[in-house]
């Protein structure tokens, strides 16, 4: 029988244990062992038969005390086999994403019928549309508490329906449930005969589960071992399937070679392809140089996305806030490497979705929209497309800190330019030459010939073959929310744009485009508009109404021009 994985969310105190350990106690998966250490428990204090407290005591028993982050129970029908993943609160599914622990094929929501739906009920289900979960399943429980009505089950599945669909998720099926008595979970209930739809286990083995063998292959790289002369290269196959004699590009640098054998221990384990959930060495034809967090592709199928710079939607739980600037490690897949923020686009509260479009930092519990600039470029998808190679944890220290999905690959920018204190890198075009192909009709530029970094102190040029700029000039760096101020033709600030004061200098962007701003109020307008633009469309307008080329800029004409 085929098995599936199922998550359990919900607030703390509406019964998303009672549930889980009813589900286990009437499908007879537990051990009488458990039952009866519980039944005795409830006997000696004098209280009720809890069946919340069967999933604690399974857990320990499983663990035998030792605090875990995430409980996985397994159950079963007549029809197939189920994988319980119940985990006691946000981060745990943060710091299980990467190995797939929390890569389920439906979830279930419990919402209190009383209470209704509460804060950390919107979060989560704002957590499980960003783990990428598609078949989202409600509960809505202890419907014992308002005498069965179905007016009150009303009302709560229609707060929850237009919550999900803001943010664009559509609910398999809402049931009304009672854990602690009983009702529609194994059995329907007359109590609820006015719902005559299927109750949570006939739900479980409804739903559908589509197979990522037929998705293009995606097999990040877990290590890569020698053994007598072979080279093995391991790790698990996200999607897609291999075999034997298959083309392959290994990314980002995207060699190609062919697979030439599936390692196996035994002769008798040997086999000549794997796909989709299966871990596998391979040996390759050639001999390149391979590490952990490349990601292997069939040589034919659409490649993955390669870039030092990423756009991604990012649920923050860190006890400090993100904040732009900042340097953190992204963990995705196999790969790890330091990233900065480089600009928070906008905001929103996950419970609220009170959407905050000037921000410098994302609180606890805040969904944000963030450009990271990378350390070195990766290849990775964006989750829309894959979602194994397209989520990612946020790690702040040696914490877990927020995790997220990546929306889209940013255009590669080089260092060339950078103006740096101790706290801030800032990147710049500014001294970059820029030319007008007379041959292709197109611009295109050049950046400095050598890695420049600007400190406090330095002298900057004022001159080149495309730019001639004033000894005294502010830079704004609007996507990296920075400024840079000059005097004398020095660096003498650097620093967040938040705090920045205008001194009626003559205001530059990064790429050396002049700035239409005269006065501290028409400053705090300029601001305000670029933290109101949504789309390209909107970004031309604003970028036509302020900036101007022709002061610090020119083009210089060139044909097969020696750069």
């Amino acid at each position: 029988m085929s098995e599936i994985k199922i998550v359990f969310v919900g607030h703390v105190d509406h019964g998303k244990s009672t549930i889980i350990g009813r589900l286990l106690h009437d499908t007879k998966s537990l051990p009488q062992g458990i039952i009866d250490r519980v039944q005795k428990i409830a006997d000696e204090t004098g209280k009720n038969f809890e069946y919340a407290y069967l999933l604690d005591a399974f857990a320990e028993e499983r663990q035998q005390g030792i605090t875990i982050d995430m409980t996985q129970i397994k159950f079963s029908t007549t029809k197939r086999n189920y994988l319980i993943i119940d985990a006691p609160g946000h981060k745990e599914f943060l710091k299980n994403m990467i190995s797939g622990a929390a890569n389920a094929n439906a979830a279930f929501l419990v919402i209190d019928a009383a209470a209704g739906v509460q804060e950390q009920s919107r979060r989560h289900a704002y957590l499980l549309s960003l783990l990428g979960i598609k078949k989202i399943f409600v509960l809505v429980n202890k419907m014992d508490l308002v005498n069965y009505s179905a007016s009150r089950f009303s009302e709560v599945a229609t707060e929850i329906k237009n919550f999900l669909a803001s943010i664009e998720i559509t609910p398999e099926k809402i049931i009304p449930v009672s854990g602690f008595c009983g009702d529609n979970i194994t059995v329907r209930s007359e109590n609820l005969n006015w719902y005559g739809d299927k109750n949570l286990i006939e739900t479980l083995d409804e739903i559908e589960i589509s197979e990522n063998i037929f998705e293009p292959l995606r097999l990040p790289i877990q290590d890569v071992y020698k053994f007598d002369e072979r080279r093995i290269i391991a790790g698990r196959i996200e999607s897609g399937k291999l075999k034997v004699g298959d083309r392959i590009k290994i990314f980002p640098e995207g060699r190609e070679t062919v697979i030439t054998e599936i390692a196996s221990w035994l002769e008798k384990d040997k086999k000549i392809s794997a796909s989709a959930g299966e871990s596998v060495g391979i040996i390759v034809a050639d001999e390149f140089f391979n590490k952990r967090g490349e990601i292997i592709t069939l040589a034919e199928t659409a490649p993955p996305k390669i870039s030092n710079r990423l756009r991604a939607s990012v649920f923050w739980l860190g006890k400090n806030s993100l904040s732009v600037g900042k340097n953190y490690k992204l963990k995705l897949a196999t790969s790890e490497v330091e990233v900065t923020v480089e600009k928070i686009i906008r905001t929103v509260d996950a419970a609220t979705l009170e959407s905050k479009n000037i921000s410098q930092e994302l609180k606890l519990n805040d969904v944000g929209e963030i450009i990271f600039k990378l350390k070195n470029e990766i290849a990775f998808d964006e989750f829309g497309k894959f979602q194994a190679t397209g989520r990612f944890v946020l790690v702040d220290g040696y914490d877990v800190a927020g995790g997220g999905i990546i929306l889209s690959a940013e255009k590669n920018i080089s260092d060339g330019t950078i103006f740096s204190d101790e706290e801030k890198n800032l990147h710049a075009e500014i001294f970059d030459e820029f030319y007008y192909d007379v041959d292709k009709r197109e611009i295109t530029h050049v950046a400095e010939k050598e890695n420049k970094i600007y400190k406090i102190g330095s002298e900057i040029p004022t001159e080149g073959l495309s730019f001639n700029y004033p000894a005294n000039f502010d830079i704004i760096l609007l996507n990296e929310s920075g400024f840079v101020k000059i005097r004398n033709k020095k660096v003498t600030a650097i620093g967040n744009l938040a705090n920045y004061e205008f001194e009626k200098v003559p205001l530059i962007n990064g790429r050396g485009f002049g700035v239409k701003i005269t006065t501290s109020e028409s400053f705090a307008d300029f601001l305000k508009e670029f933290n109101a633009v949504k789309n390209s469309a909107e970004l031309a307008i604003f970028s036509n109404k302020y900036f101007f080329l022709n002061q610090f800029r020119t083009l210089k004409f060139y044909f097969d021009y020696v750069i």
